[in-house]
């Protein structure tokens, strides 16, 4: 063979410059997206452990609250506030003039038992009691009763989704209840990240979402019916001076006007009830 064929054309010497200049290439190319790939995978991660989101609130309107009223439940239904109080001796469930405080229409209940959360189903409103293990049932328009349940849990919260109530007990576990018969269809722990969320208090349901006072704290955690996670937390704070409270006069009652979107809260023998505004801190 001729020295002249044993070299290469020029032509197959640019082709070979190219392919090494592609091969290059794809190797930058290959690079950068393993490095994209791996930047998306921990924002990925740091976003899944960032945790529940924070809110802070508006005050819109405050309105007057019976500084008696121990508050344990508290409920917006076509328009008309209802609320449920405790205390042995004293608790009740009562209709409440909003604008004003005056108390409409009130139902006492023994002495023997302390009245925790309330919630409204149709044209029946649901009482739960402490640690007597039963449940109340009233026409929602006479407050007579009309039907009683027991179970075996302490009560502290309750609220609906309009298909089950849900019932806090104190502990993590929300309780998903058959209206008819009081019976636990499902349940749910809560927990914010891997931290369960105990003394779960006052309940409300709100724009598929269950939000809940948690006894002695200042918050109202905003929970997934699903899985129990909390989707956020709400910080009331400084919605009323804490050098103005007594001992055991906490936050407590979340009350949804779901046809005007509006949010109201109050606590324990607080002399006002408030609406507010919800806003991302």
């Amino acid at each position: 063979m001729s020295d002249e064929g044993a070299k290469p054309s020029p032509s197959s010497t640019a082709a070979s410059g190219r392919a090494r200049a592609r091969s290059r290439a794809w190797v930058w190319v290959g690079a950068a997206v393993v490095v994209a790939g791996a930047v998306a995978v921990a924002a990925w991660a740091q976003l899944a452990h960032r945790g529940p989101q924070l809110y802070g609130f508006k005050v819109v309107a405050a309105y007057p609250h019976d500084p008696m009223a121990y508050t344990q439940g508290l409920v917006i239904d076509h328009g008309r506030l209802y609320e449920g109080t405790g205390r042995y001796g004293m608790s009740s469930i009562r209709r409440v003039d909003l604008a004003s405080g005056r108390v409409e229409k009130i139902h006492s209940i023994d002495r023997e038992y302390f009245g925790e959360g309330i919630t409204i189903l149709g044209n029946k409103l649901y009482e739960i009691t402490w640690k007597s293990g039963l449940a109340f049932v009233y026409d929602v328009d006479t407050f007579n009763v009309v039907q009683t349940f027991q179970y075996p849990t302490e009560g502290w919260g309750l609220t609906h989704d309009g298909e089950h109530l849900i019932m806090s007990d104190g502990t993590a576990t929300l309780r998903f209840l058959d209206p008819a018969t009081f019976k636990t269809q499902r349940e749910i722990t809560v927990h914010d990240g891997d931290e369960p969320v105990t003394k779960l208090n006052e309940l409300e349901f709100v724009e598929g979402e269950i939000w809940s006072n948690v006894w002695y704290d200042d918050r109202i955690a905003r929970i997934s019916p699903a899985d129990g996670r909390v989707l956020g937390w709400i910080d009331l704070a400084e919605i009323y001076p804490h050098s103005a409270r007594g001992s055991d006069d906490v936050l407590n009652g979340i009350a949804y006007d779901a046809a005007k979107r509006k949010i109201y809260v109050t606590g324990k023998d607080w002399p006002q009830l408030y609406e507010i505004d919800v806003v991302r801190r």
